[in-house]
């Protein structure tokens, strides 16, 4: 196994379990410690773990966003499902807002069986997949750029969506929990995110099931504003109820496992 592979299975079980030691990651990957502690120590310079003695526990803190070209790497698996599941909630026809971020990536990648639909986004990567898309109608919001993410910040990009009314929106977040609701890492990516969901007639929110139960720093909206929610088949039964009894319809998406 690489280093890459073993750092996102690293970052995964990290996010998983709060903490992992090095003994555990040792006889995971059947390498020696220096091997896992060099590992540790280039996901530390990166932000995504924080080394503690004999082992490490998550560098994020609620404000801190990993970069986009890290995050598309985290559980690629789980988010192309989640993504390919997405795409078959539209139907041809229907006007569309996509959320930045990877997941909504991902179904962008699975859209070009569709005709006749508009698809809304401040997303430079979604953009660059849907151009290929004849059939597909897109408008990209504009605004200030946020490099980090490669997508449209600030008051244009809130006044693009402002200016629609779409018939389904779709949502990713850096944390969902059942009090706090939908929250972001980045204020002015919560803001555009706000008037996103207001653009929308039905609200679909895109979730792997690490991030279920968790608060990132700012508010996004509550969850009852959220009609439909596609996770992972990880989610637990409680959390899957809980939203059940609010009221939100809840897609489970089996992920296959070797």
């Amino acid at each position: 196994m690489n280093a890459k592979k073993r750092h996102q299975i690293i970052i995964q079980l990290v996010s998983e379990k709060g903490a992992i030691t090095v003994a555990e990651l040792c006889e995971r990957f059947n390498v020696s410690d220096m091997t896992v502690r060099r590992d540790l120590s280039t996901l530390e310079s990166a932000g995504l773990v924080r080394r503690i003695y004999g082992g490490a526990v998550s560098g994020r803190r609620r404000s801190f966003e990993p970069p986009f070209l890290t995050r598309a790497q985290e559980s690629q698996q789980v988010k192309e499902a989640i993504g390919a599941y997405a795409a078959s909630l539209v139907s041809e026809g229907d006007s569309i807002a996509l959320d930045v971020g990877t997941t909504t990536l991902e179904m962008a990648r699975n859209l070009s069986r569709l005709r006749a639909i508009t698809v809304i986004t401040a997303s430079l990567p979604i953009v660059n997949v849907l151009v290929d898309y004849t059939d597909i109608q897109v408008i990209l919001a504009g605004g200030i750029l946020r490099r980090e993410e490669q997508s449209m910040v600030g008051p244009i990009a809130e006044e693009t969506f402002q200016r629609f009314h779409v018939d389904k929106v779709f949502i990713g977040v850096g944390g969902v929990d059942l009090e706090a609701g939908l929250t972001e890492y980045n204020l002015d990516d919560a803001r555009v995110k706000e008037h996103l969901i207001r653009s929308g007639q039905r609200h679909i929110l895109l979730v792997d099931s690490s991030k279920l139960g968790r608060r990132k720093f700012a508010a996004v909206a509550r969850l009852s504003d959220i009609h439909e929610i596609v996770t992972d088949d990880k989610i637990e039964d409680d959390y899957y109820h809980a939203l059940q009894k609010m009221g939100i319809a809840v897609h489970v998406v089996e992920i296959p496992r070797p």
